[in-house]
């Protein structure tokens, strides 16, 4: 189901083609590769028009669409031994289902644990004796272990978020992460026997500092516990022996957040880290404990494995260059696209001061002389970031003639703890401070035309979009959310229980106990002062940000005689279907010209 838009006027049919061929140019994800049997890979692709899993037998250079689902099929894993393909069915894009499996070369699929019933998913860890599954519902999280041979059975529940992290490859030790402390952003780690369920061991670092658990060292009967922690206020990394209780900090000579996973023979961590926007790999010799760069082009790594061989794989883009999945200086190693898409554009740095601190800024203007109309892409999450990666609908806007700027935010990821932290208490008015540091700037610079600026965005993009248009009306021409929060009391009672604790730990309660900070930071709040038309883009099985709260806010708009448009789909937080996506985009696209002229 979609609502009717009008038509806008028309771009070039070349401008049109370009725009839409970045979107169907089929992409694939890194692929994952069982640990006992390496060249058996999986990995998602969209080739078919819908993102869906696939099995690829490197030995024989084999290829096997694995799921065909309407609304397509976006997470899914390998045994270890490379029999069997696990992926999650949920129902409509709506992200509450099962588990099921498939033989790797083919075969009818199967539900493996009925008896652990339908839910979001909170982990899977897929031993070579055992499954570790977790489940959230709106009665919170159960932690489930299945041995072989043997029922399943409930090894943890409590009403706040938790989920599986890690198993030992001899499945003897199994890692869970919760937030039994009261705040789910922040985890803590309990090491479980398989055996008997009991804790052997038990990690946390107080408040405001999370802990997550990577993955357990490669080498059997190896106990060591590759874990991320953030005590010097930024992602970094440390070794946790559980055989002898040592922990090992490694403090790498490294701006910026770092992750890692481990080379298969033990003695390396491939290191990736992130820094202003783009990405580095690294090879750290435990050993020797000395970092050695490898060779990878400017850009943006997605993921990256270290292969048996030792070779290096990874997924990479630039804002210009289109995603592959290539060796570190090497070749590509895996293509669906019979010919390369359009080549993007190329970011320019910005770093604006703002009242928190610089903020960094990614900005791309059209050919010709300013000051541009400008479109403010702004990224959800909030723990997210714009990046120089490559991005369709970034060019997209390029090419109809708008400036683009993407604003890193308090709240984005990547730049420290405190910068993603800072929102909390007063989410939605922080950031977008520091999007009027930005715009502002950019006035002055010459480059923004402040008569002609739209702001959108996506789920908490979206959310921040609805807030700018009625707390900010001075300064944007059109509006454009796609999946938001719209009316927070009403998303906070129909959302998945998960996000409800991370609202309550954001907000500083729930809306019983702090219900003038969840009206504070609402969009309908403001709705008497929205001057700017608005677009509206919904999911009619979105379980983060759901129909009913957005149209609430629809409701207000009408109420008011306030112009809008809304486009409704038959899908969740977004589509996988790459078709409905370019509609999305030809409908936002067409909202944009028809309002401001760039």
């Amino acid at each position: 189901m979609s609502s009717a838009v009008p038509d806008s006027p028309a771009l070039p049919a070349e401008v049109t083609e370009r725009w839409q061929a970045r979107f169907r140019a089929p992409r694939v994800s890194l692929p994952d590769w069982a640990d006992d049997a390496p060249n058996r890979c999986l990995y998602s692709s969209d080739v078919s028009g819908v993102v869906e899993q696939y099995a690829w037998d490197r030995t024989a250079d084999t290829h096997r669409q694995v799921t065909n689902r309407p609304n397509g099929t976006l997470i899914g894993t390998l045994s270890p031994d490379g029999a069997t393909i696990w992926w999650f069915a949920d129902t409509d894009g709506d992200e509450f289902g099962t588990w099921r499996t498939q033989p790797f070369e083919g075969g009818p699929d199967t539900e493996p644990l009925p008896q652990v019933g339908p839910a979001y998913p909170a982990g899977l860890e897929v031993g070579r004796t055992l499954v570790a599954v977790g489940r959230s519902t709106d009665d919170g999280s159960e932690l489930w272990l299945a041995p072989s041979g043997a029922d399943p059975r409930v090894i943890y529940r409590h009403p706040d978020p938790a989920s599986v992290d890690a198993l030992s490859r001899d499945d003897e030790l199994l890692v869970i992460s919760h937030s039994e402390h009261g705040d789910p952003r922040y985890p803590a780690l309990r090491v479980l026997r398989t055996a008997d369920d009991d804790v052997v061991a038990e990690k946390w670092d107080g408040d405001g500092l999370g802990l997550h658990a990577l993955e357990f060292g490669p080498l059997p009967g190896d106990r060591r516990l590759l874990v991320g922690h953030e005590r010097r206020g930024r992602d970094e990394l440390l070794i946790w022996d559980l055989a002898t209780g040592e922990e090992t900090e490694l403090v790498l000579d490294l701006p910026g957040d770092v992750t890692a996973g481990w080379y298969p023979d033990g003695s390396a961590l491939l290191v990736g880290h992130d820094t202003a926007a783009r990405s580095e790999l690294y090879r750290y010799d435990l050993a020797a404990g000395t970092l050695e760069r490898l060779d990878t082009p400017p850009g943006v790594v997605r993921g990256a494995t270290a292969r048996p061989d030792g070779t290096v794989e990874l997924a990479w883009s630039s804002s210009a260059r289109p995603p592959v999945i290539r060796r570190a200086e090497g070749p590509v190693v895996l293509s669906v696209a019979s010919e390369e898409p359009p080549a993007g554009y190329p970011v320019e740095d910005r770093w604006v001061s703002g009242p928190g601190g610089k903020i960094q800024a990614l900005l791309v203007r059209p050919d010709g002389p300013g000051p541009y109309a400008t479109a403010f892409l702004v990224h959800g999450g909030p723990e997210s970031l714009d990046d120089d990666s490559y991005r369709a609908r970034r060019a997209a806007y390029v090419d109809a003639g708008y400036a683009v700027v993407h604003v890193n935010y308090r709240g984005s990821s990547g730049y420290g703890s405190e910068w993603r932290d800072a929102l909390t208490g007063r989410p939605g008015l922080t950031e977008l401070e520091d999007i009027g540091a930005v715009y502002d700037a950019l006035v002055a610079e010459g480059v923004l035309d402040p008569q002609r600026a739209i702001i959108s965005g996506g789920s908490w993009g979206g959310f921040l979009t609805l807030l700018a248009l009625g707390t900010q009306p001075e300064r944007w021409a059109a509006g454009i959310a796609e999946v938001p929060v719209a009316d927070y009391l009403a998303a906070y009672e129909d959302e998945m229980e998960g996000l409800r604790a991370y609202d309550r730990a954001l907000f500083g309660g729930s809306p019983a106990e702090v219900h003038d900070v969840y009206v504070r930071s609402s969009p309908i709040t403001y709705v008497d002062a929205v001057a700017a038309p608005v677009l509206v883009v919904a999911g009619a099985n979105d379980p983060r940000c759901p129909i009913r709260q957005i149209e609430n806010y629809l409701g207000e708009l009408d109420r008011r005689e306030l112009p809008h448009e809304v486009y409704r789909f038959d899908a969740g937080h977004g589509s996988l279907v790459i078709e409905e996506t370019i509609r999305q985009v030809e409908v936002a696209l067409s909202f944009a010209l028809r309002h401001v002229a760039p």
